[in-house]
């Protein structure tokens, strides 16, 4: 006979009735016990009422919003409770209650390797909650402590798949660092394929932390300002160029000043330090002629 691997949902009779039930059986032995106490056969009835009043009473289920409680009897799955309320089920029912909620999981920063071999720290923010509640029960040991151990596995398996950024990939048109909604996408379809087997519902999922590993963050670091610094003296360059231009052509126009190829050489040198230094140029004040 194969084994029923589909959750399915049972609603209980109510707890108020048996409840009733339950304290009428109590009044009945301590009526009896008080008023009838010389009647032998009586007072075993009044004890097999109390009794059968004990068991009774372990049949009550209470449900809260958003919780399930997990019905087996004997081994055997019964149903799930998804309704909130107070119930009444076989005494003889294991229930197992099972958070319906949406939960986080804010991972601690692990150690990897990108895509290209650089270590990284990286972190994630998981969105989830219970789905399926007979595969969270059943399927797995512990389905809290599956998220966990699965997420790690996904991070691992992410950031092989691609760099950090783009330094030594230039390739790369998706990278951690700037791949955003595509990376976290990706992210977020590892997962559900993951938890799937667990009943798991994936809400959402995150990067929260990245970062190049502590032995070689400050090559990087340096690496990162030096792509800066180059990147700056280009826009300068090509700023000063177009400038340089723009001067030598309004004063050819305007015809201010006759300028020979040496004079403007030297123009053009005077212009490209002024424009391209990182410091305010000294002026030097020339009292005699252009060739002085």
């Amino acid at each position: 006979m194969e084994t029923l691997k589909k959750e399915k949902f049972v609603r209980p009779m109510s707890g108020y009735v048996m409840l009733a039930v339950a304290l009428a059986m109590i009044a009945f032995f301590i009526y009896n016990v008080s008023v009838n106490n010389q009647q032998v056969w009586l007072m075993i009835v009044s004890g097999v009422v109390l009794l059968v009043s004990f068991i009774i009473m372990a049949g009550f289920l209470v449900v809260n919003p958003n919780e399930s409680s997990v019905l087996v009897l004997f081994g055997d799955y019964i149903g799930t409770v998804k309704h909130n309320g107070f119930f009444w089920v076989n005494p003889f029912y294991t229930k197992k209650k099972i958070s319906l909620r949406a939960r986080n999981l804010n991972s601690e920063p692990i150690k990897v390797n990108d895509k290209i071999g650089n270590p990284i720290m990286i972190g994630i923010v998981l969105v989830w909650k219970v789905q399926d509640t007979f595969k969270a029960a059943f399927e797995v040991d512990d389905y809290i402590h599956y998220v966990e151990i699965q997420s790690e596995a996904a991070i691992r398996k992410l950031a092989g798949h691609y760099p950090y950024d783009n330094f030594d990939d230039e390739q790369s048109e998706i990278t951690l660092r700037s791949g955003g909604e595509e990376v976290n996408h990706v992210l977020e379809a590892e997962l559900t394929e993951r938890l799937e087997r667990s009943g798991i519902d994936v809400i959402e999922a995150r990067i929260s932390y990245l970062a190049y590993s502590s032995e070689i963050a400050n090559a990087m670091l340096r690496r990162q300002q030096a792509s800066a610094i180059i990147a700056a003296r280009v826009k300068i360059v090509e700023g000063a160029v177009s400038m340089v231009e723009m001067a030598l052509e309004q004063l050819s126009a305007k015809k201010l000043v006759d300028l020979d190829e040496e004079k403007k050489a030297a123009m053009v040198s005077n212009l490209m330090v002024v424009l391209c230094s990182d410091k305010d140029a000294s002026p030097v004040i020339n009292t005699g002629t252009l060739h002085q």
